[in-house]
């Protein structure tokens, strides 16, 4: 099982937390994949995170949302509202994506049966999975105990999100989980 560190910009503000200084206690636990969210950012404040986020870690990072960052990221991740910014459908959607991204990850949030099923026939590198507890950004767990009978019905690889902590184990169905920097921020 990986970590898959979710940066919420939002929860940093409020903590009065600089992303240099996060990023750097964030890397020391060897994510496998670090993701950046800033639901109230430009595009270039976007790039800019990112830029910092390269300077104080080396793996894999994900931009949320922002397609027009992409190029300073090694994939995006997308949730279910997001869909139609892109085009009437999700297949459609899907599809523009991967021709602006070309050959970068494309990840999607998923919160249930029905959604991890439709996913299926997506063309997604992985998905997110929650949320497994309720969180500050993400208030209502709709998966919960559940989460991992929900995984295995995907055909992607399934990173679990929504108040998983550091000390959550998971079996080997799962490949990642994804700690929000506000839940990590009480744990460094």
């Amino acid at each position: 099982m990986a970590l898959y560190a979710l940066i919420d910009r939002d929860s940093l503000l409020q903590r009065g937390v600089l992303l240099d200084r996060f990023i750097a206690r964030i890397a020391t636990l060897n994510p496998s994949i670090v993701q950046y969210r800033a639901k109230n950012a430009t595009t270039a404040q976007r790039i800019e995170a990112l830029q910092t986020i390269r300077q104080h870690y080396n793996g894999t990072t994900i931009i949320n949302d922002d397609i027009e960052a992409i190029a300073y990221a090694d994939g995006i991740h997308i949730g279910q509202e997001d869909f139609a910014q892109f085009a009437p459908d999700k297949p459609q959607a899907i599809e523009y994506i991967k021709t602006q991204i070309g050959e970068k990850l494309l990840g999607l949030s998923t919160h249930n049966m029905d959604e991890v099923l439709e996913a299926n026939a997506l063309d997604l590198d992985y998905i997110g999975l929650g949320a497994y507890r309720p969180t500050s950004t993400k208030k209502e767990a709709q998966v919960g105990e559940r989460l991992l009978e929900v995984a295995a019905h995907s055909r992607h690889p399934v990173g679990l999100i929504g108040g998983v902590r550091l000390d959550d184990v998971f079996d080997s169905s799962v490949i990642a989980y994804r700690v929000v920097g506000s839940d990590l921020f009480g744990r460094v």
